[in-house]
């Protein structure tokens, strides 16, 4: 069950409806939109056994296949595909009536982010996908490998040099009419969204664990301050569920 905050402290089940209006993109987006799904201990841990999953109850499952049903891509960086098994999104993971409802694809393209072009060939990510997935690289990344993945059928766009451009990289998917961006991760891409000031939205779960250990944050990277607003608050399961969006969105 999810529950927001009521007027004079009373609190209520939340509908689906309710839930998609929260969670939505805004209408008529003229560049891409980028919001950014994470779950987190209490005490800041983005995993527990080097995976989310560890973290996530069924409120933030939900709201995980939302941001997936709402979407024109979604975005991931190469270590957190590799580590969490990502495969193409198949079209039972998403609900079909609300992308048609809303004018989208019946199902969204995974997005993968390696400056390297480390995705194989052979990957989940493209055996057996409905959509082909973007592989977002660099003009570093060797010849072979992004030639080798392009025959594999992937979409491979190069966005910088040495290091991915995400400027470029956002550039390419809007060209794509990709304009509802998801992405689910990890924290170093999450990190250098933050730096090139591209976040717009987070949406953030805390679990009700105390993990410990040397779990990272769910952001890394150079410090570069951002200022949000809080604009939802639901709670589930002693779960809480937060959405932040840019101070001047």
């Amino acid at each position: 069950m999810l529950w927001p905050p009521r007027d004079g402290g009373i609190t209520g089940e939340i509908t689906d409806e309710e839930l998609e209006r929260l969670y939505d993109y805004p209408d008529g987006l003229d560049r891409p939109w980028v919001q950014v799904n994470f779950v987190s201990s209490v005490d800041g841990a983005v995993a527990v056994g080097g995976r989310s999953a560890g973290l996530g109850n069924a409120a933030d499952k939900k709201v995980f296949a939302l941001g997936r049903d709402l979407c024109d891509v979604v975005l991931v960086g190469h270590g957190t595909a590799a580590a969490e098994g990502y495969q193409g999104v198949k079209a039972g993971e998403v609900r079909a009536e609300r992308r048609a409802r809303l004018g989208l694809a019946p199902v969204p393209p995974i997005a993968v982010v390696t400056a390297r072009c480390s995705v194989e060939p052979s990957s989940p990510l493209l055996g057996g996908t409905r959509v082909p997935p973007i592989v977002i690289t660099t003009a570093a990344a060797p010849e072979g490998r992004r030639r080798a993945l392009v025959e594999a059928g992937a979409d491979v766009v190069v966005a910088g040099d040495g290091r991915v451009d995400l400027r470029a990289a956002l550039a390419a998917l809007d060209e794509r009419g990709l304009r509802r961006v998801d992405c689910e991760g990890g924290p170093a891409l999450f990190g250098a969204l933050i730096a090139d000031d591209l976040v717009d939205v987070l949406c953030v779960t805390f679990s009700p664990l105390l993990v410990g250990g040397d779990a990272g944050r769910i952001a890394t990277g150079p410090e570069a301050p951002r200022q949000l607003e809080l604009a939802s608050v639901l709670h589930a399961d002693s779960a809480l569920l937060l959405r932040y969006r840019r101070a001047d969105a």
